[in-house]
C-alpha cells in the first residue's frame, strides 16, 4: 500500500518495523538459548557420571575427598543419614563388603546426607572402615542425578571401573546383594 506521494503508507511501515523487530527478537532468543545450553557430555562408558568425578567432599575427620581419586576402580556409593534407621542398619554390611572386597579393588564410599556434627558424633559411636564424605543436604540432589528419582534414603549405586552405573538400589542393601553384584562384574 502506498500513499499518493509514492511512499509506503504508515500501516505498511509499521508492519515492516514489526517484522524486523520480531526477527531480531527471534535471533536474540535463539542466541540466548544456544549460549545457555549445557556443556557437551563426553561420549564413552562414563558419560552419565562424568560430572561426579569433578566433585569433592569434606571428610568427618578433616580433609577433602576428591572423587577423581576413586576413579578407575569399581565403587559402591551409598547415600545415608544418621537419622535414617535402614541406613544405620545396613552400615555393618557395607563395612563387611569393604573389608572382604578391598583386596579385589572394590571401594566403598558413604555420602552422608546430614550435618557434619551429627555424622562426627555418630561415627564416634559406630566407626566404619570405609570412606565417608559429608554431602550435606545437597547429597539428595547428587543422588537424584544418579537415578534416585524419589530422593529417599538409603540409596546405593554401584559403578564399574569406567564409571558406568551397573546397579541402583533404593532402600536397605544387604551384604549378600553387594557380594552378588560384585561377582557379576
Amino acid at each position: 500500500m502506498t500513499a499518493p506521494d509514492g511512499k509506503p503508507a504508515a500501516s505498511g511501515r509499521r508492519l515492516l518495523l514489526a517484522a524486523v523487530a520480531g526477527g531480531a527478537t527471534a535471533v536474540g532468543a535463539g542466541l540466548a538459548l544456544w549460549r545457555s545450553r549445557p556443556a557437551a557430555t563426553p561420549a564413552g562408558p562414563d558419560a552419565e557420571t562424568a560430572w561426579l568425578w569433578q566433585t569433592s567432599f569434606q571428610q568427618p575427620a578433616g580433609g577433602e575427598l576428591q572423587m577423581a581419586s576413586l576413579r578407575g576402580k569399581p565403587l559402591v556409593l551409598n547415600f545415608w543419614a544418621t537419622w535414617c534407621p535402614p541406613c544405620v542398619k545396613e552400615m555393618p554390611d557395607f563395612d563387611r563388603f569393604h573389608r572382604e572386597h578391598a583386596g579385589r579393588g572394590w571401594q566403598v564410599l558413604g555420602l552422608a546426607v546430614d550435618t557434619p556434627k551429627a555424622v562426627r558424633d555418630f561415627l564416634q559411636r559406630l566407626p566404619v572402615g570405609y570412606a565417608i564424605g559429608l554431602a550435606g543436604f545437597e547429597g539428595t540432589d547428587i543422588s537424584r542425578r544418579l537415578g534416585n528419582t524419589q530422593g529417599a534414603l538409603p540409596f546405593t549405586v554401584l559403578l564399574d571401573a569406567r564409571g558406568s552405573v551397573l546397579h541402583r538400589r533404593l532402600g536397605e542393601t544387604r551384604y549378600e546383594e553387594l557380594a552378588a553384584w560384585a561377582a557379576r562384574t
